[in-house]
């Protein structure tokens, strides 16, 4: 049974990915939702400022969570081992 560290890493990744490419596809509809005035000149302000860097930290964090998932993956002492201790 996976414990919850395992499905952790197994999920961050792919979770942070999720939220980076939301965020970058919400900076692309801003203009549009501009546009059709569902967002007003304040919201764009607000949003304008703040979202490009939301997107970009959550690109960044799904990018170290993938490193540090394929880097706790190969570390362990069993990859490509003969050992009996192993197992199949």
């Amino acid at each position: 049974m996976p414990t919850l560290a395992d499905r952790a890493r197994r999920l961050l990744p792919s979770g942070l990915t999720s939220l980076a490419g939301l965020a970058c596809a919400a900076c692309c509809a801003i203009p549009l939702l501009l546009t059709a005035g569902v967002l007003s000149g304040a919201g764009w302000a607000a949003a304008g400022a703040w979202m490009p860097g939301i997107a970009v930290a959550l690109a960044a964090l799904a990018g170290a969570a993938w490193w540090w998932v394929r880097r706790r993956r190969h570390r362990s002492g069993c990859a490509g081992g003969t050992s009996y201790a192993c197992g199949t």
